[in-house]
């Protein structure tokens, strides 16, 4: 088994030294240095550059955000962002999101050992997931990491149960698109929704994110893009020209009214791993928009959303996933595509361009066209 090198890049003693107990412990890792700033991680990287850089943001001499865009312009290599939950660091972390790195996990201000601790498996999967990254760094014929170890996984039936044999729901409520991703999903959701207009249907999206980064994320996407985009509340109404990304830490449901559909927002376990979990806001299009719904699963980790993507075709839905060639990582669309649960593949620059027109769809119908 290859390991994989991980170098620890935080100002924190205490968190250099936790984060390199718990990722040094996992059999396929190798935490090769754990530095106090970029300055050391420079002349670090020089002796053994790593697969994976495990980064704070805000650093003395240097901050993350200018030595990530360092790193992507000399060697681009996979970065997981490892941030405190301060409204300051949050923004920050979308900012490394949007110039290159790959995931971003939390790192609570208080009873700092303890909580990266409780962490400690979703920064593992984090940093399994980023080595398999399609970056230029990464050499050809790397062994793929092996998968995360296995613990209870709940399926979507933790939070609603699968659809019946009934009829499927009529077409009153209008079309709707529903997104699933993951690692690489936030550059890639950037792509998708800046390049869509507000003629488009209204858009429900899951990204795997931790709590109180999704509403950084939606504001700065809603600043980029013509269409509003925002963090999902309860109750909230999926509009055309509108995309609500599930809020980290709860799942997002879709549910029907009398003229519109909206969402619920609601507590639960792990589906999946993953809270929001792809899997349950697909089974609910599946079961309240039928046929009326588009969904598409895009670049991600593990296979959160396979089966949820499969239902929405079987309940009549139209289904798309992206292709190998345009994912950071290929695995959530490889399971949709393995399970039968995509119509076709398709590139990340053509998913704008679907959504577009099935929205014309609905409204040359509408004008009898």
């Amino acid at each position: 088994m290859k390991q994989i090198k991980v170098m620890v890049v935080d100002d924190s003693a205490v968190v250099r030294q936790v984060l390199s107990g718990l990722l040094g412990r996992e059999p396929d890792m190798q935490v090769t240095y754990a530095v106090a700033d970029p300055i050391l991680a420079g002349e670090r990287m020089r002796l053994q550059w790593p697969d994976v850089v495990v980064l704070d943001v805000e650093m003395p001499r240097m901050d993350g955000i200018t030595f990530l865009r360092k790193i992507m312009a000399e060697r681009p290599t996979p970065v997981v962002i490892c941030s405190s939950l301060t409204e300051k660091s949050t923004r920050t972390s979308m900012e490394a999101l949007a110039a290159g790195a790959v995931a971003v996990v939390g790192k609570p201000k208080l009873d700092l050992r303890q909580s990266l601790h409780d962490g400690c498996d979703e920064l593992v999967a984090a940093v399994r997931s980023a080595a398999q990254a399609r970056l230029q760094s990464i050499a050809p014929g790397r062994a793929p990491a092996p998968p995360v170890a296995p613990s209870a996984k709940l399926s979507a039936d933790a939070i609603l149960p699968p659809m019946g044999g009934g009829a499927l729901p009529s077409r009153g409520n209008g079309r709707v698109v529903a997104l699933g991703t993951s690692t690489g999903g936030t550059q890639a959701l950037e792509r998708v929704l800046t390049e869509l207009t507000p003629a488009a249907p209204g858009i429900v999206i899951v990204q795997h994110m931790p709590e109180q980064f999704t509403a950084a994320f939606a504001e700065r996407l809603n600043g980029l893009c013509q269409i509003a985009v925002k963090e999902a509340r309860n109750n909230d109404a999926v509009l055309p020209g509108q995309a609500l990304i599930a809020p980290g830490g709860r799942h997002m449901l879709l549910r029907r009214g009398p003229s519109q559909y909206f969402v619920e927002v609601v507590d639960g376990p792990l589906v999946n791993r993953h809270r929001p979990s792809v899997d349950v806001l697909f089974r609910s299009v599946a079961k309240c928009a039928g046929a009326s719904a588009l969904g598409i699963i895009m670049t991600g980790m593990g296979d959160d959303g396979a089966v949820g993507l499969l239902e929405m075709r079987q309940a009549g839905a139209r289904t798309l996933a992206q292709d190998e060639q345009s994912c950071v990582v290929y695995g959530m669309p490889r399971e949709a595509v393995k399970r039968g649960a995509a119509e076709r593949s398709v590139a990340l620059d053509a998913i704008s361009r679907e959504i577009l027109q099935y929205g014309g769809m609905e409204r040359r119908a509408n004008e009898g066209l």
